[in-house]
């Protein structure tokens, strides 16, 4: 292995986050220097049609973190999506990556995660303390949320004409997945030094929900309002509409933090990162509704 070229490795790299990360690399690194993982290397073909290393990396299987980690300079841990089971699948991954001996081990975290009242950042929180610990040399990207979380709902919200939630007036600095993933490329594709940064990343723009509402009816030529609401009633009402109740209980208690400030940023840390202003919201919704079936 050059050392002046390290293999980049990217695991997730099927899931939606992962995917775009490596899209990303692909325009600052050669597609030689990048080895994409995920637990089935079926999902990855395409990847491997455009010269890119694919391999097998399970989270819950060290033996094939192992394998996958071989030869590899540096590696992004994209967050689990298993809420409740990360910190042991991350913790598999910090040890392979210790026991393969990377150079760099980048972790997708979520904004101000020490400090911060969302629900989530408790496994977040854990695992970056397992990266201190570790020895490994590591780079936080604490990333905010992402505005497709809210893009995605569009074609319900379009129905009854109502934007739901439980954040109040709390303004929410989101970010597309692709500026994230942007992001992650340039801090993995860059010659500086990045073991023990720690960035704090958000859209350029912040907006509260009854903005996010607004714009969505402005777009669309419909109306649109925020319905603001207690959490448990917002929770109450994601069940109705088909959602675990788990995880239902998880996006209202995320909802009513953000009324607290806590995916708010003005730092400007993403934008500067990547050399551009993170995409505004008139943008994605624009995208989000060019989505829509006809009718």
């Amino acid at each position: 292995m050059a050392h002046t070229s390290p293999l980049i490795l990217v695991t997730g790299a099927s899931g939606h986050v992962g995917a775009l990360i490596v899209d990303a690399l692909l325009e600052r690194v050669p597609a030689g220097r990048i080895v994409a993982t995920a637990r089935e290397t079926a999902s990855l073909s395409a990847f491997a049609e455009r010269d890119i290393s694919v391999r097998r990396a399970d989270y819950a299987d060290p033996a094939s973190l192992d394998a996958a980690f071989a030869g590899v300079g540096t590696v992004l841990l994209v967050s689990s999506n298993a809420v409740g089971a990360r910190v042991e699948q991350h913790r598999n991954v910090i040890e392979a990556a210790k026991r393969a001996g990377v150079g760099l081990l980048a972790y997708t975290s979520v904004l101000r995660a020490d400090t911060s009242t969302l629900s989530l950042a408790g496994e977040h929180v854990t695992t970056e303390a397992l990266l201190r610990d570790s020895g490994v040399p590591h780079v936080l990207l604490r990333n905010g949320w992402y505005t497709e979380n809210y893009t995605g709902s569009i074609g319900p919200e379009l129905a009854h004409g109502a934007v739901i939630g439980s954040s109040g007036d709390g303004r929410i600095s989101a970010a597309t997945r692709a500026d994230y993933a942007a992001a992650a490329a340039a801090v993995l594709a860059s010659a500086e030094p990045q073991a023990g940064r720690i960035y704090e990343l958000a859209g350029d723009q912040a907006f509260s929900m009854a903005d996010y509402a607004a714009e969505l009816a402005q777009q669309a030529g419909k109306p649109v309002a925020y319905h603001d609401m207690p959490e448990a009633d917002y929770a109450a009402a994601l069940v109705q509409a088909g959602l675990p109740a788990g995880f239902a209980q998880v996006l209202a208690q995320c909802s009513a933090s953000a009324g607290g400030g806590s995916l708010f940023d003005d730092s400007h840390t993403l934008s500067k990162l990547i050399g551009r202003p993170t995409t505004p919201l008139r943008a994605t919704i624009a995208a989000a509704l060019a989505a829509q079936p006809a009718g």
